[in-house]
């Protein structure tokens, strides 16, 4: 035992819950984002949008002249009026043949033939209606709406510029914010405590922080996990959704995210400071009448500053400072203690 009296910091060991997580890095990933084109080439008219703006899906973003379209729309539909006149005289002769033949009137032949110029006009009819129909679908593309409910990026065209459907750039981006996903990848050995909650239909819970990991932006709920392992890396991608109320997750922002497995109920918790290592052996200076003893445990999960632990029972109380002071035996005098929360103390009104 060493000469005199070492002061000490010291913890009482206590029961509590403590979460199983998994940490990692990941991508604020949207799960839409639209490159707005033009279906039709024409002359801009009238950009109804602002960069930045957050537009609703179904609401006006430009206009392209559409008076070229209207006059095409009129030719052909004059010219379906012209082929439908003829399809109703031909319709009219071929019944008027028809009785005229069964009461031997006439050859049979031309009652016959009378049947092929009406189905000649028929299609013909439905061509002129085709061509109606593309000019009025090509008047509704003149009017582009957003696909999707998000934030508009940058302009990418002014008015007064001829756009083309086949154009590489498009009018503007649109980036779905809510909701919003995080793609982040896990180690393959967890995987056998991830997939059984996903099959079974448990939400497991992921939450993310910023860069820094010290804020948090946001709760979310992992809603798909990639079909294969990355062989190069030994980890899977996982893909969670959040909400995102209050925008506080950009698009290909970098996040730490933090998917919680399970909540270990009842265990015996230290400060992770308190454990002391001697090659793969972990032990705590147990304090017992004033005098701190080696004593071996076997660490678990660890979570901020606490530890769980098997070794060491509740109101137990350990050295938590001044190591270098300490060996098998030696005579301390506790100056000060570090308090964990209790199941009492949380329990307690």
């Amino acid at each position: 035992m060493q000469a005199g009296l070492q002061s000490v910091g010291g913890a009482t060991v206590t029961l509590n819950s403590v979460p199983v997580v998994v940490n990692a890095l990941g991508t604020v990933t949207p799960i839409a984002t639209v490159t707005v084109q033009s279906q039709i080439s024409g002359y801009m008219t009238n950009v109804n949008f602002t960069e930045g703006q957050l537009v609703q899906k179904g609401a006006p973003i430009a206009q392209i002249d559409q008076r070229p379209y209207e006059v095409l729309k009129a030719q052909y539909e004059g010219q379906l009026a012209h082929d439908q006149g003829l399809l109703s005289q031909a319709q009219m002769d071929l019944k008027r043949y028809e009785t005229l033949a069964a009461q031997n009137s006439i050859a049979k032949q031309q009652a016959e033939d009378q049947v092929f110029i009406v189905q000649q006009y028929e299609g013909s009819v439905k061509q002129d209606q085709g061509l109606v129909d593309a000019q009025t679908l090509n008047i509704a593309y003149c009017n582009i709406t957003s696909p999707v409910t998000g934030r508009i990026g940058l302009r990418l065209v002014d008015p007064g510029n001829y756009v083309q459907s086949d154009s590489a750039t498009g009018l503007a981006v649109i980036t779905q914010l809510q909701p919003i996903t995080v793609i982040f990848s896990i180690p393959e050995d967890d995987l056998p405590d991830v997939m059984p909650q996903i099959n079974s239909g448990t939400k497991l819970q992921v939450t993310a922080f910023d860069r820094a990991n010290i804020k948090q932006l946001g709760v979310g709920n992992v809603i798909a996990v990639d079909s294969q392992i990355d062989t190069t890396t030994g980890t899977v991608k996982v893909r969670a959704q959040f909400d995102n109320a209050d925008y506080t997750l950009f698009p290909n922002q970098f996040v730490n995210a933090r998917l919680l497995l399970q909540t270990l109920e009842n265990v015996v918790l230290i400060p992770s400071s308190a454990i002391q290592h001697n090659g793969d052996v972990s032990y705590v200076f147990l304090v017992q009448n004033n005098v701190a003893h080696i004593h071996n445990i076997k660490p678990g999960v660890s979570e901020a500053s606490v530890t769980e632990v098997q070794g060491l029972n509740e109101g137990d109380v350990i050295a938590d400072s001044s190591f270098e002071k300490l060996q098998d035996g030696s005579a301390v005098h506790i100056t000060k203690q570090v308090l964990l929360p209790s199941n009492n103390e949380s329990d307690a009104p």
